[in-house]
């Protein structure tokens, strides 16, 4: 009989970041929960935990999240009831050598900023597929509000082609072929610029722009990225 390992190596290697990850988790603690496949372990792990009897209070960055957590019993709350969390657990969609992140692939990149920024640390669970030398391979998620968006669409063009990148941002549009809409009910725009330059210098030029609500660089947000795969789990940065 095949391993879960062999059987779907970038899933069991989610699941095996994931789990590592929940070691971290301690009774009384205030978590973030994040979004995405890697993130939904992470949820999994906690919902364990909680039905053995562990005291947790949490913060989804999703509906999809909320459900999820809501279905396996997690104890929740919001950042309007709870402000300060002690530890956010997310995935990513891509990470360089400096911890720094490319988020917005699930459109939740708003949220989970929010959430991350909320938290004393936020640890990053992710497969060794999701590593790069230098951002850019994923294209960059923006969100956007919905009104004036072709004006907002071309101001983030222009911004990116002064700080060295080059590219049409998209509007993205789920499966159905409708626009897609986040969870705070904005549009994403997805910017395929290849390789990033100057990630910090972007950050900069795209939270200048009126209409951009956020980004999906993830800046000097992560503390520590915990990266699996077949040989084992792989630690970035700082778990403590």
């Amino acid at each position: 009989m095949d391993s879960p390992m062999s059987a779907d190596p970038l899933d069991a290697a989610k699941r095996l970041a994931a789990a590592r990850a929940a070691e971290l988790v301690r009774p009384g603690m205030r978590l973030g929960l994040g979004t995405g496949s890697t993130a939904k372990h992470f949820v999994d792990c906690v919902g364990e935990k909680v039905r053995a009897g562990m005291d947790l209070l949490c913060v989804p960055t999703s509906e999809a999240t909320r459900a999820q957590a809501a279905a396996l019993g997690i104890p929740l709350t919001t950042l309007d009831e709870t402000p300060d969390l002690d530890l956010t657990v997310d995935g990513t969609d891509e990470f360089d050598p400096e911890l720094r992140l490319i988020k917005g692939g699930g459109g939740a990149l708003l949220r989970e900023k929010i959430v991350a920024s909320a938290s004393a640390r936020m640890v990053v669970i992710t497969d060794r597929s999701k590593e790069v030398a230098r951002l850019g391979r994923f294209p960059l998620p923006v969100e956007v509000i919905s009104f004036g968006l072709e004006a907002t669409r071309r101001h983030i063009e222009r911004a990116a082609a002064r700080v060295g990148c080059a590219g049409t941002p998209a509007l993205r549009r789920g499966r159905d072929g409708h626009v897609f809409v986040t969870d705070s009910g904005n549009s994403i725009l997805d910017c395929a610029f290849g390789v990033i330059p100057d990630p910090e210098a972007l950050a900069a030029a795209l939270a200048a722009i009126p209409g951009v609500v956020e980004h999906g660089l993830f800046i000097g947000v992560a503390r520590a990225i915990i990266v699996a795969d077949a040989s084992g789990v792989n630690i970035r940065g700082e778990l403590a």
